[in-house]
Formats: structure tokens, sequence, C-alpha cells
């Protein structure tokens, strides 16, 4: 796993240094420059795969007609390496980064397509003067880009564009809108007005100052008429060959392993496919309501691995809160990144690899937010006099500091009257509704904000998979909007501070493919998320471990804003901050912290949505 950066325009040499030296954490073990006739890369190598010098980057094709820079992982660059030795290709070494250098030499732009694994890479193709982006199916690993004065840019992280001075530090209010709504900027937009993340499954062409984007995967439409047996039989096969293929390595592996479904479930494929028990890494805390270690330590025994637990403090977990600006140089407001960013640097001394559960929810239906979607086709036939009297019922449950307990989700759920089923899901996992929006925003943010659309991110997403089933094309927004910008930023960052590399078997996309390809009733039925999942995984994982309801990698942040946050939050939510940025309404943000503080509302996320940004604005823009 690295960190890449470059240029194609009026950039220096000084400038590629400063991007380099700001992605550096991502690739300690090695780093390499090219700056020569307007053309720029740098890269900062974490050595996993062929260790030796050969693996240096910029890499340059035989015929020093191609450079690229590259971070990522090829799972099947074994079988690809074949079928270009049998074309005459010769290699210098061992790497998968060679193999898609002469991949694309072979097959021009049509290599992504042949790739399977998680990747974020550009190619300068000096014999055609063209620069190519291109990035995995799931948007696994980063990728920012903007034009600006007539010069190309990009990088893995929105910091190191901010470093190199060849973007302008201009927010952009629509897109601020949108991250007070989602916790996040959906793709392809970003905080900065101009500057961009390229979307998954896509690859980018820049060629005589134009830009040309063309997408390589999306998932197959339509259903298939395989019954349940069938289906448990293929997810079988392609799990196990996901996980098989993802545990390679030149480097010491091990898996995160929480006690939940799905990295449970990658736990017991990876111990399946390998001689020796497996490491297997935890994090625990001394708060029962948010504390998995006894379930993740229940599951390594029974699988036999070698599990390595860590109990966090209250100021250990505290203490991660300032660094957050340096690792997110784009705000996404999910305080599981506390724990996330825990767990990896506690896995990061014992090794350099590590697999997790991520995307189980996303492809498999596994949010609480499903069942709601139950229980609204009935909800919106109630009166509306009953459901007024209803909600002022509901408004009136007292306060709880719980892991989102069911008071906090009934109060999320009778919050939103949005028709549209993927808007909903949206408002529901996110923070400021539109109406906390409209009295949140300051006259400069509430003047802008309503030319933009906070949805058009995450329409465009359900447009482009026209899938029949509603439900599958729900999850397909999950998949491009929360699950891309959310989660997978949130472990990537966590980890690649620590230079530890990060990978998701079930994100796969044949397994992503495959599960798409099933009706919903196989994720979702009778009330059960996951459906064909823990069918799958029955009398292998204890059925405690497969039914126990899902916690999420929480922090008791609703408590911390009362007690060990409330002067931090205070100080950095001050009515003078607020005012000297200029966006919010300086009287309702006090008003959200006072009903917080006195027990009146919880507003854990809400505050925390707000504390995320102006750390960010203040290390990045002020």
């Amino acid at each position: 796993m690295c960190g890449l950066a470059g240029f194609v325009g009026n950039g220096s040499r000084d400038g590629l240094e400063k991007m380099a030296v700001s992605i550096r954490h991502r690739g300690p073990d090695d780093q390499g420059i090219f700056c020569e006739g307007g053309i720029g890369l740098a890269h900062s190598r974490l050595s996993i795969i062929d260790l030796s010098s050969a693996g240096h980057q910029p890499m340059f094709s035989g015929d020093k007609s191609v450079a690229m820079v590259y971070n990522g992982e090829i799972y099947n660059f074994p079988e690809l390496r074949e079928n270009l030795l049998s074309k005459g290709y010769k290699f210098r070494g061992n790497s998968d980064t060679e193999v898609i250098i002469y991949l694309y030499q072979q097959f021009g732009e049509g290599c992504f397509e042949k790739m399977n694994g998680m990747f974020a890479l550009a190619i300068y193709d000096f014999s055609k003067e063209k620069l190519i982006l291109a990035r995995d199916r799931m948007g696994e690993k980063p990728l920012y880009w903007a034009v600006q004065n007539n010069t190309f840019v990009f990088a893995s992280e929105l910091g190191a564009l901010l470093s190199s001075g060849l973007v302008k530090k201009e927010i952009d209010l629509v897109s601020l809108n949108k991250y007070l709504l989602f916790d996040y900027v959906p793709t392809p937009d970003t905080m900065l007005k101009d500057v961009f993340k390229l979307e998954p499954g896509t690859y980018l062409v820049y060629e005589k100052g134009s830009v040309r984007k063309q997408k390589f995967w999306r998932p197959k439409e339509g259903l298939s008429r395989m019954g349940e047996k069938e289906s448990l039989v293929k997810l079988d096969s392609l799990l196990n060959e996901s996980v098989a293929s993802e545990l390679i390595s030149d480097v010491p592996l091990g898996v995160f392993l929480s006690g939940g479904i799905d990295s449970s479930t990658v736990a017991w494929y990876a111990q399946k496919n390998s001689k020796e028990p497996i490491n297997t890494f935890s994090i625990g805390f001394k708060d029962p309501d948010f504390d998995e270690s006894g379930y993740a330590k229940e599951v390594a025994t029974l699988l036999g691995t070698w599990h390595h637990e860590r109990i966090v403090s209250p100021e250990n977990a505290l203490s991660v809160i300032p660094q957050i600006p340096n690792i997110l140089s784009e705000p996404v407001a999910d305080a599981s990144i506390i724990p996330t960013f825990l767990l990896a640097q506690f896995t990061r001394e014992k090794v350099k690899v590590s697999l997790g559960g991520d995307g189980g929810d996303e492809v498999f239906a596994g949010y609480s937010t499903f069942h709601a979607e139950r229980f609204f086709d009935w909800y919106r036939r109630v009166p509306p006099v009953a459901r007024m009297l209803g909600k002022g019922l509901i408004v009136a449950l007292p306060v709880s500091d719980t892991n989102f307990g069911w008071s906090y989700n009934l109060k999320k759920f009778s919050s939103s009257d949005i028709n549209d089923d993927i808007h909903r899901h949206e408002e529901w996992l996110g923070s400021f509704s539109g109406a906390e929006r409209k009295k949140l925003s300051g006259e400069r943010l509430r003047e802008t904000t309503r030319l933009g659309n906070v949805f058009e991110n995450i329409d465009a997403y359900a447009d482009e998979y026209r899938q029949p089933d509603s439900h599958n094309r729900l999850l397909y927004a999950y998949l491009r909007s929360y699950l891309l910008d959310e989660v997978l930023v949130k472990v990537d960052r966590a980890s690649m501070y620590h230079s530890l590399e990060v990978r998701a078997p079930i994100l796969d996309y044949r397994v992503v493919d495959f599960v798409f390809s099933l009706p919903y009733s196989l994720k979702y039925k009778n009330f059960e998320t996951k459906y064909l999942l823990k069918k799958l995984m029955k009398n292998r994982l204890p059925n405690h471990i497969i039914h126990r309801k899902k916690k999420g990698f929480g922090v008791p942040m609703a408590r911390w804003l009362k007690n060990e946050l409330k002067d931090f939050c205070n100080d950095l939510l001050s009515s003078e901050e607020i005012r000297r940025q200029g966006l919010f309404n300086p009287e309702y943000v006090s008003r959200l912290k006072t009903d917080h503080f006195e027990g009146r509302k919880d507003n854990r996320k809400e505050l925390w949505n707000l504390m995320v940004f102006s750390l960010w604005y203040e290390k990045w823009l002020s």
C-alpha cells in the first residue's frame, strides 16, 4: 500500500516534494520522484509484494514509454503475469506494479477491467502525451484531482493537494451543505471548490488540456433465478476464493476481528486457507455498552487463531481527537474513526497487512435502517393527527447516552418525512435534516445552498444502476455513498496513517456482482438482516454470534460531550470561533451544545459533525 501524487503542467519539483512529504505515512519504506518536462510523479512505498528494489516507483516500462505510480494490490496478478509472459513480455521483478504497466501496453485503457483488486493509479504515456488515472471498482483506495491554472494535479489525499500550492483553498459551500447532512462530501465532490474525487470503477484521461472519464464497472443488472441452496453454494465458493486470494503477502498478515458476523466470516475463511494459526486483532473498552472484545475472543478461540487484544482507556481514545485533521485531510464525521485508528495502531505493532469485514452491511443489507424501512410504509399510512401525536410522545422519551439505543433510533426514524426511499435512508444515517440545516446556516451558507441539490450525487448513482428491484437499487446507493465516502475513507486513513494495509474480501467485485444479482429477499427476510450470509455461517459460528445485535464500532461520544469533552467542545464551537468562520448561526450552535450538556436532547452526531469540520477548517483553511 502506498501514496501517490503528481502533476501535468506548471508544477514544480519543490511542490511535488511537498506533496510527497504529506503522504509519506502511507509508504515509509521507499520514496521516488520523477520531475521532467512538465510531468511530475511522486510515490511513497509500503512494501508488501516483492520487497526488493525492483518494486521501486515511479516505475517505467522497459522501453521507457510508460511511467506509473500506483497504490493498491492486484490479487489476480500471478495469472495476469503468466498471460503477459506468454505474449513475450519480460519482467525485471515480481511486483504487481510491473504487471499493470505491461497490461496497459497490451490492452490500453481496457486493462482496468481485467484487474481484480483495490487500486488507485496514475499512468503517463509519453508516446501519446496523456495521463490516465484509475480507481478500483469499490473505491477502496482514494484518488483526488483538480485542473487549475492549466495544470492537472492529483494525489492520494486531499492534504497533498493542499500542500502542493497548485489548488485554491476555497471552500465549496454546496459541498459543506452536503457534509452537514451526510457527515461526508459525496463523490465526486470535495469540500474544496473545483477539486474532485475520482469515482470508483472509473478511469480518467487528461490529454491536450481536456478531461474525459469512462466507467469500467458497475454491478450486472437483472436478477438471477438461482434458488437459496444454489446461492449458498455459490456464495461459499466466491468468499473462499476471495479471502484466499487476499492472503497473498510477502510480509506478516492478520485479520481485524470484532466478533461480529462480517469480520468473523472473513476470519473463518482465512483460517480455513491457512496452514498455521492466523493473527487476529481486536480492541476493547471498559464500558460494556461499547465493548465487543469478549465476542472476538470467543470466535478466535473457536477458530484457533493467535489472538491479540488491547483494552483501550478513555484517555487513549480521547487523545486521538486532536489528531483527526491530520488523519482526515477532508472532514468525515464518523466517531468510529477513533477506535479504528487505535485498532490499526495496535495491529501495526505485529503485522503490515490486515483483512477486515468492511462491506458486509452494505452488500448483505445489515443496518437497522432496513428494519426501519419495513415500518415506514405503515407509519406514513397513519393519519397526520395521530402521527403528530406519536411524534410528540417519541420526542418526550428520556435522553439516553447508550450506543444509539432504541430511543435514539426511534427519534431519528420519526423525524424524517421524506418519501424518496434513498433520500430517507441517507437522512437517517446522517446528522442535520433539511429543517435543521436552515436553522444552522449563516446568511452566506444559506444563500449559496439554496441553489444546490444535496442529493444530486446520490441520485446520479441511483440512476446509473437500472436494477428492477428497488431495494437492490437502495443497496447500490449505500455502496456508492455511505460505504464509499464514510466507511472506506475512515478505514483507509486510519490504517494508512500507521502504514498498515487493510483489505476487504467481501468487496471483491465477483462477490458484489453475485449478491447484487440475487433478490432482496435473500438479503433481508422475515425481519432478518444479512439473511443469506447468516444462513451460510450457520454451524460454522456460534448462533449467538451470528444473530447478536449489531453494536457498530462506537465510542461513548454522548457521554464524553457532557464530561471529558465538554470544555473542548465549548472552546472549539465557541460563538467567537463560529463567527470567525462566518458559516453557521452561532446562536443555534450554542443551543445545540446547551441542550446536549443539560440532557434535554441527544445532539452527539450534530456536535461531532461540527467539531470535525471546525478541526479541519482550523488546520487546512485558517
